[in-house]
């Protein structure tokens, strides 16, 4: 199987993200991997698209994720361009809204070029037709509303103050656009002092989503990674962490200060992947992460959801395995039916 995973910025991975961990492991598996930062791919005058790919050392074995990590980011490192025929797979696992300032020219570019990859018989992960809807938070208004915090999202001050005025406990004001933790505040009941400002700093950017507190939030969420829309298991063990906030911070992202916990994995989550489970096949989301609070989930992550490495350190088994044999089966299940089954198909089987 030959696979490329599409990244912001390979220079910006780290040994333990969840592409660098599925990467090496299927490297040492004797896949062809490569990796590609979304300023390298391509579209060419033979009317393929492709990209300047990084690849490892194919006739050695990394033993750590570290070293694999070296050698992808050295120098020294294979360079190759490869176009989407040679490709089976191709991961989409750049995240737009961690984009820095300056790069507004990338936050599109993987779904652009992955959409481009799906006329080459590429299977495509997430589906990029749909990824599309997925570049703000607003695609989880599509979810139940069974499964969401009463939520609010407008520029409109005075519908914020009154969306205020209306719950009975404190609320999150966030940007619509963005993610990690950026620009997470929480406003208390008993003190409305700074909200109007607190709703001007975040509207120059564009919409504010106004949003519930879950009292449960105070001890933090669980990453729980969904694979072709159920919760990932293997040997027993439930792909999931407990993020917990940093001292004084309402984010338990990691990217924010969290730290991470063995997570319970509970009736009650597992009763939230059952509802959006037809909305995830639907949309040929193949990987995401749910972030659980309570009885609700505060987000779905279907670009580059993470917690794989850590994950799999806290339960003591591989959580890359049961991914890779699901990407082979959809390789071989590609190349026995081809064009008959379309990409949204292939990725939820």
């Amino acid at each position: 199987m030959t696979i490329g995973f599409v990244v912001n910025d390979i220079t910006t991975e780290k040994a333990t993200y969840t592409t660098i961990f599925l990467a090496q492991r299927m490297h040492n598996k004797g896949h062809t991997v490569y990796l590609m930062g979304v300023g390298d791919l391509a579209y060419y005058p033979d009317g393929y698209m492709g990209a300047e790919a990084v690849q490892a050392d194919p006739k050695h074995k990394y033993k750590s994720l570290t070293t694999y990590l070296e050698a992808i980011q050295s120098e020294k490192a294979n360079k190759v361009r490869v176009t989407a025929p040679e490709l089976d797979v191709l991961m989409l696992r750049n995240d737009p809204s961690s984009e820095p300032e300056g790069r507004g020219w990338a936050q599109n570019a993987g779904i652009i070029f992955g959409q481009l990859a799906l006329r080459h018989g590429v299977i495509v992960l997430n589906d990029p037709t749909k990824l599309s809807d997925a570049v703000n938070k607003m695609y989880f208004q599509h979810f139940p509303e069974a499964v969401r915090p009463r939520t609010l999202i407008t520029r409109d001050k005075d519908e914020i103050k009154e969306f205020f005025n209306e719950q009975k406990n404190n609320i999150i004001l966030k940007p619509l656009q963005g993610s990690g933790g950026s620009g997470v505040f929480m406003v208390k009941k008993n003190d409305a002092t700074n909200l109007n400002q607190i709703v001007e700093a975040i509207s120059r950017d564009g919409y504010v989503i106004a949003q519930e507190y879950l009292s449960e939030a105070s001890a933090g969420d669980v990453r729980l990674i969904v694979m072709n829309g159920e919760a990932l298991q293997h040997k027993g063990k439930y792909c999931a962490i407990h993020r917990v906030n940093s001292k004084d911070d309402i984010r338990s992202n990691l990217h924010a200060g969290g730290s991470t916990q063995q997570a319970k994995v509970t009736p009650t989550m597992l009763d939230l992947v059952e509802l959006v489970r037809p909305k995830l096949i639907q949309d040929g989301m193949f990987l995401v992460g749910l972030d659980i609070v309570g009885s609700k989930l505060m987000e779905i992550n279907v670009f580059s959801p993470g917690g794989l490495y850590d994950a799999s350190e806290m339960e003591g088994v591989d959580f890359s395995e049961p991914i890779i044999a699901a990407l082979e089966r959809k390789v071989h299940y590609k190349k026995t039916y081809d064009v008959q089954i379309n990409n949204k198909t292939v990725s939820m089987i």
